[in-house]
């Protein structure tokens, strides 16, 4: 017979929680219960103070879950959208407060987390979507292990995953300890996606506490070995997962990826914002789909107009990392799991992905810095 919720409910009726003694399936601190192939994944909402409190009980749900009869793995996050008691500041607020190195109103600020292993971590994000975030990002990861680094990708697009196949996996990672996830592998690059846990037709219907727990356990729940990098394919957008990333991971930095015309610009722009308001250093903007040459007659068309990203990089102040042409080969190699810098190193469109990494590479060179913490209100 199907797992259903009032299966998982029914099992957490026997979890109490420390304060009141309340069962946890009464207490209106469940979110979205997600039920897939034997697989339960949901988030345990507390205040901010209750993290240490509460991981007890976090343990006890996974195990009271766990020992239905037809689950094969359980994930239980705690998620807290901000500390009680207090009213929360705004961002803006928060981040000059940061800028002047003033503690909080709660103290001291703490200090994101790094991952056991991970030297550097950066962001590949857009304001928009549809700019060719998830193919730049792959090419990236490739061009950076093609530089001689230990990389690792990390697709953060729980709503739009497509990380498994621009690099061709198919399969489950298994479970090596306990919780811990081993990622999958490809082109000698450590790979985790939400791709790999769901049917590939099954719809994120999530809230932002579940998104922030699978991006919070992806992150920390998954044997990444030692990395000199982790390449994170972010979701389109300025919301609650950039945000989740700055405040819990130690971001070295992040590549925004645009095309040329002002549509995409203007939404680029805000994503260069929002990273800056979050003290997250901008290693770059990519110009992608940036022209087309035809393949009969070499012809050059600017399809989204030209040069707007550079304009862009050079009103902002920030690098520009270079133009990725839009070209049928990187389409198809994509789409086909076989990342052009991996499958035609010696082309063009490798080269110039290889040059970005170059670039990125130069940018990591720096200290790496230690992510502030955010209140979202």
């Amino acid at each position: 017979m199907a797992l259903s919720q009032n299966d998982i409910l029914r099992a957490l009726e026997l979890v109490k929680l420390p304060a009141s003694g309340q069962s946890l399936a009464a207490s209106g601190r469940i979110g979205d219960i997600l039920i897939n192939d034997g697989k339960v994944i949901f988030a345990i909402g507390i205040d901010a103070t209750e993290a240490s409190a509460m991981e007890p009980v976090r343990k006890a749900a996974e195990s009271a879950v766990g020992g239905i009869p037809g689950v094969t793995q359980v994930l239980v996050g705690l998620t807290a959208d901000k500390a009680p008691g207090r009213p929360a500041p705004s961002q803006a607020a928060e981040a000059r407060r940061q800028a002047h190195g003033q503690p909080g109103p709660g103290g001291p600020v703490p200090k994101a987390a790094g991952i056991p292993g991970v030297k550097q971590i950066i962001a590949v994000a857009s304001g928009k979507g549809g700019v060719g975030k998830s193919t730049t990002t792959a090419n990236l990861a490739v061009a950076l292990a093609t530089l001689g680094l230990k990389v690792g990708v990390l697709d953060a697009d729980i709503y739009g995953p497509s990380v498994p196949k621009i690099f061709g996996i198919t399969g489950k990672p298994r479970l090596v300890s306990g919780r811990t996830l081993a990622p999958m592998e490809a082109y000698g690059l450590k790979i985790m996606s939400i791709g790999f846990l769901i049917d590939e037709e099954t719809p994120m219907i999530w809230r932002g506490p579940m998104v922030i727990s699978a991006i919070t356990q992806m992150l920390r729940e998954v044997a990444w070995g030692e990395l000199d990098v982790l390449v994170v394919d972010m979701p389109p957008g300025t919301g609650d997962a950039q945000l989740t990333m700055a405040q819990q991971t130690p971001l070295a930095g992040a590549v925004i990826v645009s095309t040329p015309q002002d549509l995409a610009l203007l939404d680029a722009r805000r994503g260069v914002a929002m990273f800056r308001k979050v003290e997250v250093p901008i290693l770059g903007i990519v110009e992608n789909m940036s022209y087309f040459i035809c393949p009969e007659c070499g012809h050059r068309s600017d399809i989204f107009a030209h040069g707007g990203a550079r304009h862009e990089a050079e009103r902002q102040g920030v690098p520009f990392l270079g133009e990725i042409p839009l070209a049928m080969t990187i389409r198809e190699t994509s789409d086909g799991g076989r990342p052009i810098v991996a499958s035609d190193p010696d082309s063009p469109h490798a080269k110039a992905y290889v040059a970005l990494a170059r670039q990125v590479k130069a940018g990591l060179a720096g200290p790496a810095r230690a992510a502030p913490r955010i209140v979202i209100e």
